[in-house]
Protein backbone atom coordinates (compact mmCIF):
# COMPACT_ATOMS: atom_id res chain seq x y z
CA UNK A 1 0.00 0.00 0.00
CA UNK A 2 2.76 2.42 0.95
CA UNK A 3 4.65 1.49 -2.21
CA UNK A 4 1.57 2.28 -4.31
CA UNK A 5 1.17 5.68 -2.66
CA UNK A 6 4.87 6.46 -3.14
CA UNK A 7 4.69 5.35 -6.76
CA UNK A 8 1.67 7.59 -7.39
CA UNK A 9 3.37 10.58 -5.79
CA UNK A 10 6.55 10.07 -7.84
CA UNK A 11 4.52 9.60 -11.02
CA UNK A 12 2.53 12.77 -10.29
CA UNK A 13 5.68 14.82 -9.64
CA UNK A 14 7.34 13.53 -12.82
CA UNK A 15 4.23 14.31 -14.85
CA UNK A 16 4.00 17.77 -13.30
CA UNK A 17 7.64 18.46 -14.09
CA UNK A 18 7.18 17.41 -17.71
CA UNK A 19 3.95 19.38 -18.00
CA UNK A 20 5.55 22.58 -16.67
CA UNK A 21 8.57 22.19 -18.97
CA UNK A 22 6.43 21.57 -22.05
CA UNK A 23 4.11 24.44 -21.14
CA UNK A 24 7.02 26.84 -20.67
CA UNK A 25 8.53 25.91 -24.04
CA UNK A 26 5.18 26.11 -25.85
CA UNK A 27 4.42 29.44 -24.16
CA UNK A 28 7.75 30.99 -25.15
CA UNK A 29 7.53 29.77 -28.76
CA UNK A 30 3.91 30.89 -29.19
CA UNK A 31 4.63 34.26 -27.57
CA UNK A 32 7.57 34.76 -29.95
CA UNK A 33 5.43 33.97 -32.98
CA UNK A 34 2.55 36.17 -31.86
CA UNK A 35 4.88 39.07 -31.15
CA UNK A 36 5.09 39.76 -34.89
CA UNK A 37 1.30 40.04 -35.07
CA UNK A 38 0.88 41.96 -31.81
CA UNK A 39 0.86 45.43 -33.49
CA UNK A 40 -2.13 44.32 -35.59
CA UNK A 41 -3.86 42.87 -32.51
CA UNK A 42 -3.23 46.10 -30.62
CA UNK A 43 -4.61 48.15 -33.52
CA UNK A 44 -7.78 46.02 -33.47
CA UNK A 45 -8.23 46.49 -29.71
CA UNK A 46 -7.65 50.23 -30.02
CA UNK A 47 -10.20 50.56 -32.79
CA UNK A 48 -12.73 48.27 -31.14
CA UNK A 49 -12.50 49.95 -27.73
CA UNK A 50 -12.02 53.40 -29.29
CA UNK A 51 -8.85 54.27 -27.39
CA UNK A 52 -5.84 56.44 -28.16
CA UNK A 53 -2.73 55.26 -26.36
CA UNK A 54 0.53 56.85 -25.28
CA UNK A 55 3.76 55.58 -23.74
CA UNK A 56 5.99 57.11 -21.10
CA UNK A 57 9.15 55.06 -21.38
CA UNK A 58 11.54 53.96 -24.11
CA UNK A 59 10.92 50.26 -23.50
CA UNK A 60 7.19 50.49 -22.71
CA UNK A 61 5.87 49.80 -26.26
CA UNK A 62 8.09 46.71 -26.67
CA UNK A 63 7.17 45.35 -23.24
CA UNK A 64 3.49 46.06 -23.86
CA UNK A 65 3.56 44.15 -27.15
CA UNK A 66 5.29 41.25 -25.40
CA UNK A 67 2.56 41.23 -22.75
CA UNK A 68 -0.08 41.26 -25.47
CA UNK A 69 1.64 38.37 -27.25
CA UNK A 70 1.83 36.42 -23.98
CA UNK A 71 -1.91 36.90 -23.34
CA UNK A 72 -2.61 35.72 -26.88
CA UNK A 73 -0.35 32.71 -26.32
CA UNK A 74 -2.29 31.68 -23.22
CA UNK A 75 -5.56 32.02 -25.13
CA UNK A 76 -4.25 29.90 -28.00
CA UNK A 77 -2.63 27.28 -25.76
CA UNK A 78 -5.78 26.74 -23.69
CA UNK A 79 -6.86 23.61 -25.69
CA UNK A 80 -3.46 21.97 -25.28
CA UNK A 81 -3.21 22.89 -21.58
CA UNK A 82 -6.67 21.50 -20.87
CA UNK A 83 -5.88 18.30 -22.75
CA UNK A 84 -2.70 17.77 -20.73
CA UNK A 85 -4.61 18.43 -17.50
CA UNK A 86 -7.25 15.89 -18.58
CA UNK A 87 -4.52 13.33 -19.28
CA UNK A 88 -3.11 13.92 -15.80
CA UNK A 89 -6.54 13.47 -14.21
CA UNK A 90 -7.01 10.28 -16.19
CA UNK A 91 -3.65 8.87 -15.15
CA UNK A 92 -3.53 10.02 -11.52
CA UNK A 93 -7.18 10.05 -10.44
CA UNK A 94 -8.42 7.31 -12.76
CA UNK A 95 -11.20 9.24 -14.51
CA UNK A 96 -12.52 7.68 -17.70
CA UNK A 97 -11.38 8.66 -21.19
CA UNK A 98 -14.95 9.72 -21.98
CA UNK A 99 -15.04 12.09 -19.02
CA UNK A 100 -11.59 13.43 -19.99
CA UNK A 101 -12.86 14.31 -23.47
CA UNK A 102 -15.96 15.96 -22.01
CA UNK A 103 -13.69 17.82 -19.58
CA UNK A 104 -11.60 19.26 -22.43
CA UNK A 105 -14.55 20.19 -24.64
CA UNK A 106 -16.55 21.80 -21.82
CA UNK A 107 -13.50 23.57 -20.41
CA UNK A 108 -12.67 25.11 -23.79
CA UNK A 109 -16.23 26.20 -24.39
CA UNK A 110 -16.52 27.85 -20.97
CA UNK A 111 -13.08 29.50 -21.20
CA UNK A 112 -13.67 31.06 -24.61
CA UNK A 113 -17.26 32.04 -23.79
CA UNK A 114 -15.97 33.84 -20.69
CA UNK A 115 -13.24 35.64 -22.65
CA UNK A 116 -15.70 36.58 -25.41
CA UNK A 117 -18.24 37.81 -22.85
CA UNK A 118 -15.55 40.03 -21.36
CA UNK A 119 -14.42 41.37 -24.74
CA UNK A 120 -17.83 42.08 -26.23
CA UNK A 121 -19.88 42.98 -23.15
CA UNK A 122 -17.93 43.89 -20.02
CA UNK A 123 -14.92 45.77 -21.39
CA UNK A 124 -16.83 48.20 -23.66
CA UNK A 125 -19.30 49.07 -20.90
CA UNK A 126 -16.58 49.30 -18.28
CA UNK A 127 -14.20 51.48 -20.26
CA UNK A 128 -16.98 53.84 -21.34
CA UNK A 129 -18.05 54.19 -17.71
CA UNK A 130 -14.52 54.80 -16.40
CA UNK A 131 -13.74 57.36 -19.09
CA UNK A 132 -17.04 59.11 -18.52
CA UNK A 133 -15.38 61.23 -15.82
CA UNK A 134 -13.39 63.22 -18.37
CA UNK A 135 -14.27 66.84 -19.01
CA UNK A 136 -13.06 69.82 -20.99
CA UNK A 137 -10.41 70.40 -18.32
CA UNK A 138 -9.52 66.73 -17.67
CA UNK A 139 -8.57 64.49 -20.57
CA UNK A 140 -7.40 60.88 -20.15
CA UNK A 141 -3.94 59.86 -21.35
CA UNK A 142 -3.87 56.06 -21.32
CA UNK A 143 -0.56 54.25 -21.18
CA UNK A 144 -0.15 51.40 -23.65
CA UNK A 145 1.30 49.23 -20.91
CA UNK A 146 -1.59 49.80 -18.49
CA UNK A 147 -4.08 49.29 -21.32
CA UNK A 148 -2.62 45.86 -22.15
CA UNK A 149 -2.51 44.93 -18.45
CA UNK A 150 -6.13 45.96 -18.04
CA UNK A 151 -7.46 44.11 -21.09
CA UNK A 152 -5.30 41.02 -20.61
CA UNK A 153 -6.17 40.63 -16.93
CA UNK A 154 -9.91 40.76 -17.56
CA UNK A 155 -9.85 38.49 -20.63
CA UNK A 156 -7.97 35.74 -18.81
CA UNK A 157 -9.81 36.36 -15.54
CA UNK A 158 -13.24 35.99 -17.09
CA UNK A 159 -12.11 32.90 -19.01
CA UNK A 160 -10.95 31.22 -15.80
CA UNK A 161 -13.96 32.30 -13.72
CA UNK A 162 -16.34 30.79 -16.28
CA UNK A 163 -14.75 27.38 -15.57
CA UNK A 164 -16.74 27.27 -12.32
CA UNK A 165 -19.19 24.47 -13.36
CA UNK A 166 -16.30 22.34 -14.57
CA UNK A 167 -14.46 22.76 -11.26
CA UNK A 168 -17.58 21.87 -9.29
CA UNK A 169 -18.26 18.80 -11.39
CA UNK A 170 -14.66 17.63 -11.11
CA UNK A 171 -14.58 17.95 -7.31
CA UNK A 172 -17.72 15.81 -7.10
CA UNK A 173 -16.47 13.34 -9.71
CA UNK A 174 -13.25 12.57 -7.82
CA UNK A 175 -15.08 12.30 -4.51
CA UNK A 176 -13.93 15.44 -2.70
CA UNK A 177 -17.51 16.38 -1.90
CA UNK A 178 -21.08 15.75 -3.00
CA UNK A 179 -23.23 18.01 -5.14
CA UNK A 180 -25.55 18.62 -2.17
CA UNK A 181 -22.72 20.48 -0.45
CA UNK A 182 -22.79 23.14 -3.16
CA UNK A 183 -26.57 23.38 -2.86
CA UNK A 184 -26.39 23.55 0.93
CA UNK A 185 -23.95 26.47 0.91
CA UNK A 186 -25.64 28.36 -1.92
CA UNK A 187 -26.11 31.52 0.15
CA UNK A 188 -22.39 31.71 0.86
CA UNK A 189 -21.66 31.06 -2.81
CA UNK A 190 -23.86 34.02 -3.74
CA UNK A 191 -21.89 36.24 -1.36
CA UNK A 192 -18.58 35.06 -2.84
CA UNK A 193 -19.92 35.57 -6.37
CA UNK A 194 -20.88 39.14 -5.48
CA UNK A 195 -17.39 39.81 -4.11
CA UNK A 196 -15.71 38.27 -7.17
CA UNK A 197 -17.96 40.30 -9.47
CA UNK A 198 -17.05 43.48 -7.59
CA UNK A 199 -13.33 42.70 -7.95
CA UNK A 200 -13.32 41.51 -11.56
CA UNK A 201 -15.66 44.03 -13.14
CA UNK A 202 -13.77 47.18 -14.16
CA UNK A 203 -16.40 49.52 -12.73
CA UNK A 204 -18.16 49.65 -9.33
CA UNK A 205 -21.65 50.33 -10.67
CA UNK A 206 -24.48 47.83 -10.14
CA UNK A 207 -25.12 47.28 -13.85
CA UNK A 208 -21.61 46.08 -14.64
CA UNK A 209 -21.44 43.99 -11.47
CA UNK A 210 -24.72 42.35 -12.47
CA UNK A 211 -23.31 41.55 -15.91
CA UNK A 212 -20.69 39.45 -14.12
CA UNK A 213 -22.62 38.20 -11.09
CA UNK A 214 -25.71 36.91 -12.92
CA UNK A 215 -23.79 34.65 -15.37
CA UNK A 216 -21.64 33.38 -12.49
CA UNK A 217 -24.71 32.48 -10.44
CA UNK A 218 -26.27 30.69 -13.42
CA UNK A 219 -22.99 28.83 -13.93
CA UNK A 220 -23.02 27.85 -10.25
CA UNK A 221 -26.52 26.44 -10.55
CA UNK A 222 -25.52 24.67 -13.77
CA UNK A 223 -22.53 23.19 -11.94
CA UNK A 224 -24.83 21.75 -9.24
CA UNK A 225 -27.12 20.26 -11.87
CA UNK A 226 -24.29 18.75 -13.93
CA UNK A 227 -22.51 17.40 -10.85
CA UNK A 228 -25.73 15.74 -9.73
CA UNK A 229 -25.92 13.63 -12.88
CA UNK A 230 -22.21 12.97 -13.45
CA UNK A 231 -20.79 12.35 -9.95
CA UNK A 232 -21.11 9.09 -8.01
CA UNK A 233 -23.84 9.15 -5.41
CA UNK A 234 -22.38 8.84 -1.96
CA UNK A 235 -24.23 10.07 1.11
CA UNK A 236 -21.12 10.63 3.26
CA UNK A 237 -19.79 13.17 0.72
CA UNK A 238 -22.81 15.37 1.28
CA UNK A 239 -21.74 16.05 4.85
CA UNK A 240 -18.25 17.32 3.96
Amino acid sequence: MDNDITRNIVFTLMYLRRFLLETAIAFLVTTGLLYWFSPDILAFLQAYLNQKLAFFGVMEPILALLKLASVGALLLLAPWILWRVAQALEAVLGISRRFAMIFVFTGLMLFYVGAAFCLFVTLPFGIDFLLGYQSAQIRPVISIGKFINFVGFFLLGFGLIFELPLFMTLTCKVGLCGYRVFAKYRRYAILIIAIVAAVLTPTPDVVNMSLMALPLYLLYEAGILIARFTSPSSSHLDNI
